[in-house]
């Protein structure tokens, strides 16, 4: 790491003791600024160099503060440790060392024992709230809950892209002592804990950095979400770089997913991360980093990254479990099967090959360990981003999302679920916002409009009825219930078997290849560390499709005793070693 000048000041409220706090704010538009404490008294800040205010006050933690600039506008630290209110509001001094941790002797877990439960904690009712549900997930066969974003975002419910204070977390589902308990209770349920992180954009709503800070955004760099972050800027990188650093060294965040890097035009800034995390984190501890990237851009996971969300898995199921083919969908509509086994066989689908768009997409992935790959049969993004908020158990049969589930949960790839798919909940999750006035206007107006291209939602009358992102009740239906069942037996007898045959043997474990056996019907085979060859057959086709078993059958549904593959079917096979099919 960098050592620290006058130059590169760490970002934001900074304790010296107990007693005393060091203020820097990166503002090289402002001509003056100063720290403002809750009860009117004002101190200076004195500008150092690159445009640097720094200043020392004696203040514990808990004081409320903000900055000023140039004696007009009151702003809250962009990298305040926590909120006292919302995003407009004061900023807290944090003590990163007032909580006791009671497992500081966890390491984590290596990264190939991965089994991911993706929440969103404001609908599970705030950090205390999900510290309930460890024992269940733990019981299930989960390994690692990752939080969608907590960065404080406007207004008290919000999916977490909306962040503009990256360092706070979001105040309304407790304190950052809280937050620290969860994850100091999940390590004693032996489970690890990622964070959803968004470094390519801020929300619409409390971001004040560009009124005091212009160049830490590039106007001419057009992104979804407005102007680009310049990460060629050092104070920029640092900005993020020490974010990361936060919440793997102070809160024990045993990894980051990094949002839609794709967005990210700067390939140095991902490298620079994943080197200094590496180089901060100590020996021994297993910290985990993957990635978003329509760009499938397998370099990336070579050596930097652990894995990346494997969008092309999720799509191409769903066309071949629903027969949906609207919008991105589109682009596995022709011969999914195809894709399906080239997705098994190499890990991405688009690897260079053009999308609807007409642009090449993609990097060979071939080379790549299957644990490369986080698979999944929806996550947050599939379910909201439906008009809706339907789960996939409400578009496709039983029989075939069992199948399915059967390929997700025993194939080398690292699986992810999201809330409630292990008990298959009838609730949406559904899109939701606490904005107000115009931007409110003008979120419900732009989510309706997504859905034009959807032949379900062409007639505005039917994109009108799209639940308002800002009602409340649209936050209250997105909390499902989890009342054991059958499908909840489902995945702790799956993920029985896969800590049992697949976990131990992950470790160097390399693909064979998949061959289409019919209309949606696919083999595909995988050399284990140990030498055995794990087998699974897939059929989510309506006729009964011939495929030899190569070895002991470990999972098979539906039950039978026939060599061929019934409709709506998986079989899952181990050859011991030795013996290859």
């Amino acid at each position: 790491m960098p050592l620290r000048t006058l130059e590169t000041w760490p970002h934001g409220a900074i304790m010296l003791d107990a007693q005393h706090t060091r203020f820097a704010l990166w503002a090289p538009d402002a001509f003056y600024v100063s720290v403002e404490l809750e009860h009117g008294k004002s101190i200076a800040m004195l500008p150092q160099a690159n445009g640097w205010f720094e200043t020392e006050v004696a203040c514990p933690a808990g004081t409320r503060y903000r900055f000023n600039i140039d004696g007009e506008m009151d702003v809250p630290d962009p990298a305040a440790r926590a909120q006292a209110d919302d995003v407009h509001g004061w900023s807290l001094v944090v003590d990163p060392l007032a909580y006791e941790w009671r497992h500081s002797q966890w390491q984590g877990r290596p990264w190939h024992e991965a089994v991911i439960y993706e929440l969103h904690v404001g609908a599970l009712g705030g950090y205390a709230a999900v510290e309930q549900h460890l024992p269940r997930l733990a019981a299930l066969g989960v390994t690692a809950i990752e939080l969608m974003p907590l960065a404080q975002f406007p207004g008290e419910r919000n999916w977490g892209y909306d962040g503009v204070l990256p360092y706070a977390p979001q105040s309304s589902y407790g304190s950052p002592e809280q937050l620290k308990h969860l994850i100091d209770s999940a390590h004693e349920h032996g489970l690890a804990v990622i964070l959803d992180v968004v470094y390519n954009h801020f929300g619409p709503d409390g971001n004040y950095l560009g009124q005091y800070a212009a160049g830490f955004f590039q106007e001419e760099v057009h992104t979804p979400w407005g102007a680009g972050i310049d990460f060629n800027r050092r104070e920029v990188r640092d900005f993020f770089l020490d974010n990361a650093l936060m919440w793997l060294l102070e809160y024990r965040f045993d990894g980051l997913r990094l949002d839609a890097v794709h967005a990210i035009d700067n390939p140095g800034f991902l490298q620079e991360l994943a080197h200094r995390v590496r180089q901060q984190v100590d020996t021994g501890r297993h910290v985990w980093l993957m990635l978003e990237n329509e760009l499938n851009q397998a370099s990336l996971l070579q050596q930097d990254f652990d894995a990346q969300w494997n969008d092309d898995f999720h799509n191409v199921l769903h066309v071949l479990l629903t027969g949906e083919t609207d919008a991105y969908y589109s682009d596995f509509a022709q011969d999914p099967t195809a894709k399906l086994a080239r997705c098994l066989g190499e890990g991405f689908i688009y690897q260079g090959h053009t999308t609807r768009h007409g642009h090449a997409r993609g990097e060979p992935s071939a080379h790549l360990p299957p644990t490369a790959f986080v698979a999944f049969l929806q996550n947050h993004d599939q379910i909201g981003n439906r008009a809706l908020g339907e789960r996939l158990h409400q578009l496709c049969s039983p029989q075939a999302l069992e199948a399915a589930t059967a390929l997700l949960l025993l194939s080398p790839m690292i699986p992810l679920m999201f809330m409630g798919d292990e008990v298959n909940a009838s609730e949406p999750f559904l899109f939701f916002t606490d904005h107000h006035g115009d931007l409110a206007e003008a979120v419900r107006e732009g989510r309706r409009n997504e859905f034009a291209d959807f032949a379900a939602f062409h007639d505005p009358e039917r994109r009108a009825r799209i639940p308002d992102p800002n009602a409340l009740a649209t936050f209250t239906q997105s909390t499902p219930s989890f009342a054991d069942n059958e499908q909840a037996e489902l995945y702790r007898h799956l993920l029985s078997l896969r800590h049992r045959h697949i976990v131990p043997h992950l470790p160097g474990a390399v693909a064979l290849g998949a061959q289409v056996l019919g209309d949606a019907a696919v083999s595909a085979r995988w050399r284990l560390g140990d030498g055995s060859t794990l087998q699974i057959d897939l059929n989510l086709g309506t006729t009964a499709r011939d495929c030899a078993t190569s070895g002991p059958v470990i999972f098979q549904t539906p039950a039978s005793q026939d060599a061929q593959l019934p409709p709506c079917s998986a079989r899952v096979t181990l050859s011991p070693v030795g013996e290859h099919p």
